[in-house]
C-alpha cells in the first residue's frame, strides 16, 4: 500500500471518519473507526501529516497525535467547508479536511496546551456563573416591578436593596412570596461567593504568570482579560503582525469590494466573541478616564469619539490594545506608556 502522507480525521464522539492521502493527493484510504480503534490504528502510522477541524476535542486528540511523532494541524470549520463535495457526511468532511490541509496559504489554529485550556475552562465556568447572577436579578427585579416595587440598574443596588425590601413588612409582598425571595436572595449570594472563588483562581494564574503581567501594564487589561488572552493566543508568532492579530480577534472592517470601488463596513466580529468583548470593556474604561489625562494616545481617543462617535472610539480604542498585546507577546517586550 503506498504510503499515507497526509491523514484527515472527521470528529465525533465515538465515530471517527478518517482519509489517508499520499504525497500527490491520491486516495490511499478511507476508514471508519471508534474511539477505541483511533489511537491503535494512528500509533501504527508513520510519521505524517494530520489535520482535523478545530472543535470538541481536538485539542486533546492533536497532543496525542503529536506525542505519537506526527505533526497535527487544526483548521478552522469555516475554511474546511467551501472543499466539501456532494452531500454532507463524514466520508466528504474528511476527504474536506484533506482537501483543505493541502493548500499552501490554509491558516491552521495552533494547539492549546493542558494549562491553557485550564486557564480558558476557568474564564468559561465564571462567564456562565455571572450569566446566571444576571437572569437572577432581573428575575427578581420582575418579580418586584409586579408588586411595583422598582430601583435604579445596578448589581451593587440589587444586592443592597433586595434584603431591605423583604424586611420591610410595610410593602405589597405577601407571605408566601417575601419566603421566596429570601430563598433567591441566599442563591444570589452563593453565585457571589462562588464567582470570587473563580476570580481569585484566576489572579492565581495572573501571579504566576509573566507574559500576563506583561501586557497587564497596559491600560484599561486587568488579570482577567491578560490570563484570557494568554491562554487563547498559545504561540503569538502564528500572527503575521499586530493588524492580522486584531482580524483575528474580529476588530477590523469588513470589506465589500469590487473593482475599483472599495467599501468598510462594521467590524467583523470573527473570532473569540469573549476575548473581543474584554477589550471593548477595557477600551470603555479607557476612554471614560481620558479626559483626566493629557498624554497623546488619550487625546486621540477624545478627538477620536468627538468626530465619530463613542461606539466608534472605543472599538479603535480596543484595535490599538490588541496590536499592543500583540507586541508584547510576541517580541517578549514590556510595555512602555505614551507620553
Amino acid at each position: 500500500m503506498t504510503e499515507c502522507h497526509y491523514l484527515a480525521i472527521d470528529l465525533a464522539k465515538n465515530v471517527f471518519q478518517l482519509h489517508g492521502a499520499a504525497a500527490d493527493g491520491s486516495v490511499v484510504f478511507r476508514r471508519r473507526l471508534t474511539r477505541e480503534q483511533l489511537s491503535a490504528f494512528v500509533v501504527q502510522l508513520p510519521p505524517c501529516e494530520i489535520a482535523m477541524e478545530a472543535c470538541a476535542s481536538a485539542h486533546h486528540w492533536a497532543r496525542q497525535f503529536t506525542a505519537m511523532g506526527h505533526r497535527v494541524r487544526l483548521i478552522s470549520p469555516q475554511f474546511v467547508k467551501p472543499f466539501v463535495k456532494g452531500n454532507k457526511n463524514d466520508g466528504n468532511d474528511a476527504e474536506a479536511i484533506c482537501e483543505a490541509m493541502q493548500r499552501p496559504n490554509m491558516r491552521f489554529v495552533p494547539i492549546k496546551t493542558v494549562e491553557q485550556q485550564d486557564v480558558q475552562s476557568l474564564h468559561r465556568i465564571r462567564a456562565r456563573l455571572v450569566n446566571e447572577r444576571t437572569g437572577l436579578v432581573c428575575q427578581i427585579r420582575g418579580i418586584l416591578a409586579e408588586r411595583g416595587i422598582v430601583f435604579a440598574k445596578s448589581i451593587t443596588r440589587a444586592r443592597r436593596e433586595f434584603p431591605v425590601i423583604v424586611q420591610d413588612l410595610n410593602n405589597p409582598l405577601t407571605p408566601t412570596l417575601r419566603m421566596m425571595m429570601g430563598e433567591l436572595i441566599e442563591e444570589l449570594r452563593a453565585l457571589d461567593a462562588r464567582i470570587r472563588t473563580m476570580d481569585q483562581h484566576i489572579d492565581a494564574v495572573f501571579r504566576a504568570n509573566e507574559a500576563c503581567q506583561r501586557i497587564a501594564c497596559i491600560e484599561g487589561v486587568g488579570p482577567k482579560t491578560a490570563t484570557a488572552f494568554v491562554a487563547a493566543v498559545g504561540d503569538p508568532t502564528e500572527f503575521k503582525n499586530g493588524r492580522h492579530f486584531a482580524a483575528w480577534l474580529g476588530l477590523v472592517p469588513r470589506q465589500h469590494s469590487s473593482g475599483d470601488r472599495l467599501q468598510l463596513m462594521g467590524i467583523s466580529k470573527r473570532g473569540d466573541k469573549y476575548l473581543r468583548t474584554l477589550l471593548v470593556h477595557g477600551a470603555r474604561a479607557v476612554l471614560r478616564t481620558a479626559p483626566k489625562k493629557n498624554d497623546h494616545k488619550h487625546q486621540w481617543a477624545l478627538q477620536l469619539a468627538a468626530r465619530r462617535g463613542a461606539a466608534k472610539a472605543i472599538v479603535a480604542i480596543a484595535n490599538k490594545m490588541a496590536r499592543v498585546i500583540w507586541v508584547l507577546l510576541a517580541k517578549k517586550q514590556d510595555y512602555c506608556p505614551a507620553n
